[in-house]
């Protein structure tokens, strides 16, 4: 088991959008094929107007080896003080497939606020069973992505992966 999991690790971080080399020493985040974070869509907006509000190319920030974008210059200023506030949890992918062991892309428009934290899922169903077992899942999710976030810190076969 753990060797199909190093091996998966292994596949993805060859698959998976990075910005540059150096992202591969952050935790994995979710670039669509156009090299932004979470499709472009600004992740402040979920928490200051409860919507998913698309960003502008004008307004960027660059984080975790990922480009942001967000609506306004007030909305980057207040990702850019604290970042980890207003980043989606799991680096944008969908949190339901990670607590089911997977690394799926999420969709910025199935989204839930939970805890002070912002989740994504890949579809409307997802992010239905994503919020009637939101306390499991979550568990389950930070884990999976802390152990794909060690193999993506540490490389492939030398993460103690169980």
């Amino acid at each position: 088991m753990r060797r199909l999991f190093v091996t998966l690790a292994a596949a993805l971080a060859l698959a998976l959008p990075f910005s540059a080399p150096e992202a591969l020493a952050k935790e994995p985040v979710y670039q669509s094929f156009l090299g932004t974070a979470i499709d472009g869509t600004d992740p402040v907006a979920y928490f200051t107007e409860g919507k998913p509000v698309e960003g502008s190319a004008e307004f960027k920030h660059e984080w975790n080896g990922a480009t942001w974008r967000f609506s306004s210059a007030e909305n980057r200023d207040l990702f850019a003080a604290n970042p980890e506030k207003y980043a989606p949890a799991h680096g944008g992918y969908c949190s339901q497939t990670l607590a089911q062991g997977s690394l799926t892309p999420a969709s910025p428009l199935n989204w839930t606020i939970h805890g002070d934290r912002l989740f994504f899922t890949r579809s409307p169903e997802a992010n239905e069973a994503f919020r009637a077992e939101r306390t499991r899942v979550i568990t389950a999710s930070d884990k999976y992505y802390a152990d794909v976030t060690a193999l993506f810190l540490t490389g492939p076969g030398t993460a103690d992966v169980q």
